[in-house]
């Protein structure tokens, strides 16, 4: 009976008989209130809890191995695919060759509906033209008349028997072909093609990997060729003045596509051309990214900050340039990884006993400063003192 005498001495929550105990209204009020706050700030920290937590580290990136994965969605409403070309470059200026991609072109009407079924863009660039004195391979030993170059040829036995041949002729001198004086193309489709260059529009869209080096891609209206390493855009019979490059950004990511930090900033982005021949150029800064998840495998995506420019390149308004929509990258040599970790059960139980006690602690503090004020106005009140 001593050890429990003694034992009792240590209780630091003393009871009170009911019979001595005051129950106040104000008392009920604060005791629903304090659960109601308890209530929702326990299921705040289970939905903590049960949520993984995300570290984040900064390093060197030496993951330089890796492609760069480019995801683009373009809508051009008032260009034709057949008048638009996307190419790639890198940071030296050289046409990437040979690129893995699967891009396409869906041709629109001026309201974006579709016309027919996307078609596989072609994206590889080859300089290489045959020379007139290479023999070309053929089943047939007739040859065939020789067309004429319209002065654009580069020796007397050089032939253009089609339109692409006396345009290509043309382009090698850094002529102005115009294809209505050209006999090879009256019965080609190319015044077809050039024909309808305003009454459609364009959805180019897809994926394309090319090597992880700063470098720039561009979707600009004409055909694009290279002449002695200067990559152009034959944008004839037309000015450059009469195409408008309004354009919107569907998608435009790197890499592996999730939906965590800034991997998609200029999605949804609508750029409306405020004159003819306008030029957009889009100056991006890609930071590789990691990401480990709790459960799979290791997601390799890049974040990106962009910075945007617009002028017109009109010969009256005496910038130089090209109307289309230019996109340059370049790669940070440092790497974000993001790492999901699960919360610690310790920790979830030190908040919850945190959030009872000091929510219930605080509670009667106010309602012990409550009766307490009540009591002294009530006593003031019967002695007949209160002012």
């Amino acid at each position: 009976m001593r050890f429990l005498d003694s034992l009792r001495r240590l209780d630091a929550y003393p009871k009170i008989d009911n019979e001595f105990s005051i129950r106040t209204v104000s008392g009920a009020a604060l005791t629903l209130v304090s659960s109601i706050v308890i209530v929702v700030l326990v299921i705040g920290e289970i939905n903590a809890y049960l949520s993984p937590n995300i570290s984040e580290e900064l390093f060197v990136d030496t993951t330089r191995g890796h492609k760069l994965q480019i995801n683009l969605d373009f809508t051009i409403p008032r260009i034709s695919c057949d008048y638009v070309s996307l190419d790639a470059q890198d940071s030296t200026g050289e046409q990437h060759l040979h690129i893995e991609h699967s891009i396409y072109k869906r041709r629109l009407d001026l309201e974006g509906n579709q016309i027919e079924e996307p078609k596989k863009e072609d994206i590889q660039v080859s300089t290489k033209r045959v020379s007139s004195t290479e023999t070309p391979v053929t089943s047939s030993t007739i040859k065939p008349a020789c067309g004429s170059c319209y002065g654009a040829a580069r020796n007397v036995s050089q032939c253009c028997n089609t339109c692409q041949d006396v345009i290509d002729a043309y382009r090698e001198r850094k002529w102005n072909p115009n294809v209505e004086d050209f006999e090879q193309c009256k019965n080609s489709n190319h015044g077809a093609i050039e024909g309808k260059a305003f009454n459609e529009g364009c959805h180019i869209y897809g994926t394309m990997e090319v090597n992880r080096v700063e470098g720039r891609f561009h979707i600009a209206p004409g055909k694009s060729f290279s002449i002695q390493n200067i990559h152009v855009h034959d944008v004839q019979p037309y000015s450059s003045s009469r195409f408008n490059t309004s354009h919107r950004i569907n998608t435009l990511s790197f890499g592996e596509q999730f939906d965590f930090g800034t991997t998609q900033p200029l999605d949804g982005l609508n750029v409306v051309a405020t004159e003819g021949a306008m030029m957009f150029q889009y100056y991006i800064k890609i930071v590789p990214t990691m990401f480990i998840p709790l459960n799979g495998s290791t997601l390799y995506t890049n974040q990106f900050s962009v910075t945007k420019h617009q002028k017109s390149v009109t010969a009256m308004s005496g910038e130089t340039g090209m109307p289309g929509i230019f996109v340059n990258y370049e790669l940070s040599p440092l790497m974000v990884k993001y790492t999901e970790k699960r919360n610690s059960l310790g920790h979830f139980a030190t908040n919850v006993c945190a959030i009872i006690g000091g929510i219930f602690t605080v509670a009667g503090i106010i309602d012990s400063l409550l009766f307490t004020s009540i009591h002294v106005i009530k006593r003031k009140i019967e002695l007949g003192k209160a002012s």
